[in-house]
């Protein structure tokens, strides 16, 4: 009997060091064990996709390997009572594209625990635009709407020509909310009040390097996606009362502060962890993407390319600059 065949974008070390990436037939047979088969349709690329496709040992361990976070598709086969041959659904985090094979594959299998059944406010295709990026910038948006802030506040974004800053801006800005979108790309201005920035600021007039340890209140709320100096400033700017999501270290992994923002203002900070997030407040993230936050600009967030494309895109990821989404179609 031939043994089914797919392709896949495949990562190798052919020398310490040294990587190469090429479109490989693949046989389904040597995927790793797992509860869900499922046909992959889109993915999307993230800058943990582009670590993954250069070698980066501290997301993925061991190569060869098909890197992919994001995979929405079709349910072949399942051992799981949750899911049937047919089923539309989103898998996303845990260690999907780190060390297990991942969506830049027509094909992966994973854990039944990973998988989401697909809203139906969604299409395969718009949730890959939103991805983990916009997944991660719900659950940011979750956690400062939960905590009380609301429609018409004052909310900054940094790192807003990101995946994540560029979702939550939209999303933000769709909901009600007053939005300032930090921008540390030139000639994005237009782009970012296309999609809903009240008002957009430079790094240069925001980030404060002083030992000061508060400084003028400024905004309710924040998503942060950054770090390091970004995010020091962004906890001394908020006021009393506000909160801040943190999701990203672009900038940095350090952070310096006092404790002054948070015992003379009450500023809370929030974690936000994308990868291991509990399947309750996960599928509450994606009902509200599909519902309340699904915001009318979302196609103009994304581009297109077919999986023999994912390899430039992946270094174009890497050279920076890169705006808003990227979707890969697994099979044009």
């Amino acid at each position: 009997m031939e043994k089914k065949t797919y392709l896949g974008l495949v990562v190798r070390e052919t020398e310490e060091k040294k990587y190469e990436r090429a479109i490989e037939e693949l046989a389904i047979d040597g995927l790793p064990a797992g509860d869900v088969l499922v046909k992959v349709l889109y993915s999307s690329l993230n800058f943990k996709d582009m670590l993954s496709a250069t070698g980066n040992k501290g997301v993925t361990k061991r190569y060869p390997h098909t890197p992919g976070i994001d995979a929405a598709g079709i349910v072949e086969h399942s051992g799981s009572a949750d899911f049937r041959p047919g089923d539309e659904v989103i898998v996303t985090s845990y260690d999907l594209g780190m060390n297990t094979s991942g969506g830049l594959g027509q094909y992966i299998r994973v854990p039944a625990g990973w998988v989401v059944r697909k809203p139906k406010g969604l299409t395969l295709r718009e949730s890959m635009i939103f991805g983990t990026a916009g997944f991660t910038a719900a659950l940011s948006v979750l956690r400062l709407t939960d905590f009380g802030i609301k429609a018409k506040d004052d909310v900054l974004v940094t790192g807003a020509c990101g995946g994540v800053g560029g979702v939550a801006v939209s999303m933000l800005s769709h909901a009600g909310f007053t939005v300032t979108a930090l921008n540390d790309l030139t000639d994005r201005r237009d782009y970012l009040a296309r999609i809903g920035a009240a008002q957009v600021i430079d790094p240069g007039e925001f980030i404060d390097e002083s030992p000061r340890p508060m400084l003028k209140d400024r905004w309710t709320g924040c998503v942060e996606t950054l770090g390091g100096g970004v995010l020091a400033s962004a906890v001394r700017s908020i006021r009393a009362e506000g909160a801040i999501t943190c999701c990203g270290n672009v900038v940095s992994g350090d952070l310096h502060l006092t404790v002054y923002p948070f015992i003379l203002r009450g500023v809370s900070l929030f974690g936000i962890d994308s990868q291991n997030c509990p399947m309750p407040r996960r599928i509450r993230a994606w009902d509200m993407l599909a519902g309340a936050w699904k915001f009318p600009w979302l196609e103009d967030l994304a581009s297109e390319v077919p999986l023999a494309g994912a390899s430039g895109a992946i270094d174009r990821i890497r050279a920076g600059g890169h705006q808003g989404r990227i979707v890969v179609n697994l099979w044009n």
